[in-house]
């Protein structure tokens, strides 16, 4: 099973000075924790109460979950409070050691305050390459829902990674950066900025807020939206590289059935890209490292695998190759609208929807396009088939089948996002493709749901002396991925950055890993 590529992609797309930050961690807090705050008497989590503080404050909090306990419920006065007392009366820590660095306050345990500043005095020595690993879970200040697909990146750099659908996330970082800072952005909201020195080690909750444009901001001006996608084209020679890159993404495909995960693949890949005049099937892939990660508990389940998922993510790369909404050829069976105005690391976006007219019945693509209104830039593209003909787009989708199993797809849905880098070039982002079908078993009364699903994410672009790979170093990004033979490491990742797990897929990992330990112990 897998997507077709030439025939039907204009239809379907398959798919530091190190010493000063010791020093400055202990400087003192300029009279900010004897501020006084007015707070009602309250029943509400540890998390929901120090919101309440932040957003009275205006300082946001870093901390490690694993000291705080965010869900742990407390009770407080109605009262006036001091900062230093507000957050010693909800966490119900007097000894919490806390720090205020820029707008943000640290919340540490002692011994860990006094065990971090000797480290990174002691690293001032000159030794090998040191990592740090920051990590955390992004959520909706309003809301209070993980945010999925959230970009985080050093500032500066061409580093980065995404949260995954449950808002967590990981990176490992060469220990020079630490001076730097981290950004976490997401469409609709307010950017966030952290130094990396205070969440080394640290897994932190943040909490991104929802931007609102208020009124008076909006020019009213009528926008032709199909002009504005005309104009988006026109600028691709100014806003994409049109040089050749090298990408060091995370590539991972799965398979679910019953929803329940029964084959995981994840990589490291190093991608070479042709600059954005160039088609996609000139692009090249090397292997870097991978693994694969089956059930091996579940019985009774349809033995699916995905071919072309690589190549698919390459070619999801619409404003490198265009799909049939952004082929000025293909403009007159789309309807297009301005359907709204969002926001983008404090950038106007226009919102541009599209679907297919009325009159066509072929399963064409619905969507939205997010449009820097400044730099007519795209920054993320969110469609899928149409849900009134997705049905018809089945066989496009399949290339075997069993003969005892009916396959019907429910729903095929993209997401493919860009970030600007300090040169205002950009590059892609993140890639994630999903494919829901029907499987019903021949003289079976019910179905049951299956989902294969595809990601790659840019963690590393390089620009200096790139050059195509050798044949021998070189993937096919048509095959089916997960058969590709590999050598078994215990410490895979590494210093790799990659999408972290969600909750769902954690299970199968844990026991494939103790399949793996059992069998190393046999021999």
């Amino acid at each position: 099973m897998g997507h077709t590529a030439e025939n039907t992609f204009h239809r379907v797309l398959i798919c530091i000075v190190l010493l000063s930050i010791a020093i400055f961690l202990q400087a003192d807090d300029g009279g900010v924790l004897s501020r006084k705050i007015q707070l009602p008497k309250s029943k509400d989590s540890v998390y929901k109460l120090l919101r309440q503080v932040s957003d009275k404050s205006g300082y946001l909090f870093i901390y490690d979950s694993q000291i705080i306990d965010n869900d742990k419920e407390v009770k407080i006065a109605k009262g006036e409070y001091t900062l230093r007392e507000a957050i010693y009366a909800i966490t119900g820590n007097r000894n919490l050691q806390i720090s205020v660095v820029g707008n943000h306050i640290l919340l540490q345990l002692p011994e860990e305050r006094k065990e971090r500043t000797l480290q990174v005095v002691k690293e001032v020595e000159p030794e090998k390459e040191k990592y740090i690993t920051l990590s955390g879970t992004i959520y909706d200040q309003i809301a209070d829902e993980p945010l999925p697909y959230s970009a985080i990146g050093v500032n500066n750099t061409t580093i980065g990674t995404i949260s995954n659908q449950d808002g967590e996330f990981k990176l490992i970082l060469p220990d020079s950066l630490r001076h730097l800072s981290i950004k976490l952005t997401h469409v609709g909201y307010q950017s966030q900025e952290v130094e990396i020195s205070l969440l080394d080690g640290h897994h932190v909750r943040f909490s991104l807020e929802p931007q609102i444009i208020p009124l008076q901001e909006i020019v009213v001006r009528a926008i032709d939206p199909l002009q504005e996608i005309k104009l988006m084209l026109d600028k691709r020679k100014l806003n994409y590289p049109q040089s050749s890159t090298y990408l060091t993404t995370f590539y991972r495909e799965g398979v679910d059935h019953k929803r329940k995960n029964v084959d995981i693949t994840e990589a490291v890949l190093k991608v070479y890209k042709t600059g954005y005049h160039v088609n996609a099937n000139f692009d090249q892939v090397k292997l870097v490292k991978m693994r694969r990660i089956k059930s091996m508990l579940e019985k009774d389940t349809i033995f699916t695998k995905m071919k072309s998922g690589i190549h698919s993510a390459l070619l999801l790369d619409v404003m490198k190759n265009l799909p049939d909404f952004l082929n000025p050829e293909e403009f007159d069976k789309f309807d297009y609208t301005h359907t709204d105005i969002s926001v983008v690391d404090g950038r106007r976006i226009n919102v541009i929807s599209f679907e297919q007219k009325e009159y066509i019945t072929e399963p064409l693509y619905t969507g939205q396009l997010f449009i820097d209104s400044e730099n007519q830039a795209l920054v993320e593209a969110r469609f899928e088939v149409n849900p009134k003909y997705v049905e018809h787009a089945t066989n496009m989708y399949i290339e075997k089948k069993n003969r005892g199993i009916n396959l019907t797809l429910q729903k095929v849905h993209y997401t493919i996002s860009y970030k600007s880098s300090s040169d205002s070039i950009y590059y892609i982002n993140h890639i994630r493709g999903d494919l829901d079908f029907k499987v019903r078993r021949k003289r079976r009364l019910f179905s049951s749901p299956l989902h294969l699903w595809f990601e790659m994410v840019n963690c590393k672009v390089d620009t200096s002396e790139v050059n195509g790979f050798s044949r021998k170093e070189r993937i096919s990004t048509q095959n089916i991925f997960s058969d590709t033979k590999y050598k078994y490491d215990k410490d895979f990742w590494g210093h790799f950055n990659v999408i972290l797990p969600e909750e769902k897929l954690k299970e199968l990992i844990i026991n494939n890993l103790s399949e793996v330990r059992n069998s190393l112990d046999e021999e």
